[in-house]
């Protein structure tokens, strides 16, 4: 009988709860070995408890990451959607907001541009947001300052145009070949790149790094949706989805 002790005091924490449960330091070292006997038996013959228990760990810090980020993105609401250095874009009145904070030389930020562009023209109610943010060495750093540069010397179609060039650029953005972009649109080569290292266009920089820093963002792309973040690639059907779903709140 003795060696049982320990189910049944389980089964009484089981059904009064801890408060109501037994004393584990009363226990006598026989009890306590049995005790611990008794639960790795348990397991062993029920590994898919463990299984469960993680299942259940991981959704409750899911839930928690989640809460967190519509805290962290109420907080910060005017750096992320009224700030008037960041590019808007699609329908300026859309009754959802979605921001991207992107790196030109993200693989990941590519491979979602198209997407992205799909989600604008098929849902056509989406208010965008772009957030330079250059964390991938120099050539991303150029790329952002040639795109805000060009966003403040010449305007929003500007910027768009350059934006999507950028982010299809496969050699390394020299300035050679920034001059030679701007040129084949039509644009003030000169004045865009002398713009670069301006200190208004750092100043963007530095501020985007600065909300990045306190939404905890450290990697692109991330979408901030409505008072939802994305981190990572998201797949179009995945980004119709939760469109929806902010819609029916």
């Amino acid at each position: 009988m003795k060696r049982h002790l320990p189910l049944a005091l389980v089964a009484g924490l089981a059904v009064t709860g801890p408060a109501a449960a037994f004393d584990l330091t009363s226990m006598s070292d026989a009890e306590r070995e049995a005790f611990r006997a008794e639960i790795r038996n348990y397991l062993l013959e029920n590994p898919q408890v463990i299984m469960e228990a993680v299942a259940v760990l991981e959704q409750r810090e899911a839930e928690q990451q989640a809460q967190n980020d519509k805290d962290l993105v109420k907080v910060n609401a005017e750096a992320l959607f009224d700030d008037p250095a960041s590019w808007v874009g699609g329908n300026l009145d859309g009754d959802v907001i979605m921001v991207e904070f992107v790196d030109y030389r993200c693989g990941y930020c590519r491979k979602a541009h198209d997407e992205v562009q799909q989600l604008l023209e098929t849902d056509g109610n989406i208010r965008m947001i772009v957030k330079e943010f250059p964390i991938l060495g120099e050539d991303s750093l150029t790329s952002s300052r040639f795109a805000i540069a060009t966003l403040q010397v010449a305007g929003d179609d500007a910027y768009k145009a350059v934006s999507e060039a950028l982010i299809k650029l496969k050699a390394s953005p020299e300035e050679a070949v920034l001059r030679r972009l701007a040129e084949s649109m039509g644009l003030d080569a000169g004045a865009i790149l002398a713009k670069m290292d301006s200190d208004e266009v750092t100043a963007v920089i530095e501020a985007n790094h600065a909300l990045a820093q306190r939404l905890r963002i450290n990697g692109t792309p991330t979408f901030v949706l409505g008072d939802q973040m994305l981190r990572g690639y998201v797949p179009l059907a995945n980004m119709l989805a939760l469109v929806d779903d902010i819609r029916a709140q």
